[in-house]
């Protein structure tokens, strides 16, 4: 797999349990920012390759949608020259419904975006308005409706759950109403409270009180279960999708392949020897003035011995239903895998389900629900 991920750190205004890398931009930040992007591109197209062509986009965010359409389509014109496209292309632009009207989306479409992914959060009118979206439930309807007008057929929807005061009932309502806007994938995110928000800060000072634990699960499994029943596939922690609607880009990250970066708060994987990490540094201004000298504003993050590129092949395949494939870790490690973590496999063994005759060594609902202290025997 040949990716890219371009992140765009602009917002119309700052939501309260948002960690990314993004700020209130005026149009001139945009534009200019944009100016960047594509020297970006030129720098890193004459120093890092990826195996070409490229087969997946994605745009992220802070809110790409408020890119113009125009700006999107440059964007794609730099690097279709500087890397190349595959037939089969996955290109997604995350999209905020408050952001977006039917000129936009049929402008995104004509740029090249192939798949959207919107920012619903919710589809209730308080939570929304408690977790600081500009948006209402209206607007998520008609962003809906518009971007299947404007010949949107890969669709992905955000939902927030775990939401203080919100209990099972409300949570079931909220499903069915997104179940009926018929996305072909949905993304599901339990509200959580990260150092250097405003919700970290209320959490501290007792004005916010977070979901119980119990309730979190319960409110996980119904949202397992009343999916799966609706024809989703729960293919990984956070991430359902109907037939043949995964999120290409997303698996390129869980399977440790070669993803370049641009944009300032990036983050790229190389597959060259066991691996390596680089990330751009979330600051604009040294962004700017690194790429203006002519240089490429990455920095090494962390480069993986092969028991390190072995541990996250194995915690990152955890994260998936299709689990740890025993011929693939041993055709990049030259290893079996039962034989390298036997015993960290015994120890999480009564949360895997049960191996397949294909051998994968999988997680139970409740393995995923515990997946970050499962984890830490691999760490």
């Amino acid at each position: 797999m040949s990716s890219i991920y371009i992140h765009i750190p602009f917002c119309t205004s700052k939501c309260p349990y948002c960690d990314f890398f993004s700020q209130v931009g005026s149009q001139l930040q945009i534009d200019e920012y944009v100016k960047l992007l594509i020297l970006n591109i030129e720098i890193l197209g004459s120093q890092k390759s990826p195996i070409l062509p490229l087969q997946t986009i994605f745009f992220g965010g802070g809110t790409p949608s408020l890119l113009a359409p125009k700006q999107i389509e440059t964007i794609l014109d730099h690097l279709e020259r500087t890397y190349g496209f595959a037939g089969d292309l996955e290109i997604t632009l995350e999209g905020n419904p408050g952001t977006v009207d039917a000129e936009s989306l049929s402008g995104f479409r004509q740029a090249g975006i192939n798949r959207l992914s919107l920012g619903i959060q919710s589809l209730n009118e308080q939570n929304l308005q408690f977790l600081g979206r500009i948006h209402s439930v209206t607007q998520a309807h008609e962003s809906v409706a518009a971007a299947r007008s404007a010949g949107f057929e890969n669709l992905s929807l955000d939902l927030m759950f775990a939401l203080p005061g919100q209990n099972i009932s409300a949570l079931g309502e909220e499903i069915s109403a997104l179940l009926n806007l018929a996305p072909e994938h949905i993304s599901l995110y339990g509200l959580s409270f990260e150092e250097g928000t405003n919700f970290y800060t209320r959490l501290q000072g007792g004005t916010i009180t977070p979901c119980d634990e119990n309730l979190y699960a319960d409110q996980y499994q119904l949202l397992d279960e009343k999916l799966k029943i609706a024809g989703y596939e729960h293919y990984e922690i956070s991430n359902f999708a109907l037939a043949e609607s995964r999120c290409r880009h997303n698996q390129v990250y869980w399977q440790r392949e070669d993803c370049l970066a641009i944009g300032a708060g990036a983050h790229s994987f190389i597959n060259h020897g066991w691996g390596e990490r680089w990330h751009i540094p979330a600051n604009l201004q040294n962004y700017g003035e690194s790429l203006l000298q002519g240089n490429d504003p990455a920095e090494l993050l962390e480069t993986y011995d092969q028991k390190g590129a072995m541990k996250e092949f194995v915690y990152l395949a955890l994260r998936m239903s299709d689990g740890i494939d025993p011929e693939e870790f041993k055709l990049r490690f030259n290893l079996p895998v039962q034989q390298v973590f036997s015993a960290e496999l015994d120890q999480i063994k009564k949360f895997l389900i049960s191996p397949s005759t294909s051998g994968h060594d999988r997680f139970n609902i409740k393995g995923w629900l515990l997946y970050d202290h499962l984890i830490s025997h691999f760490l």
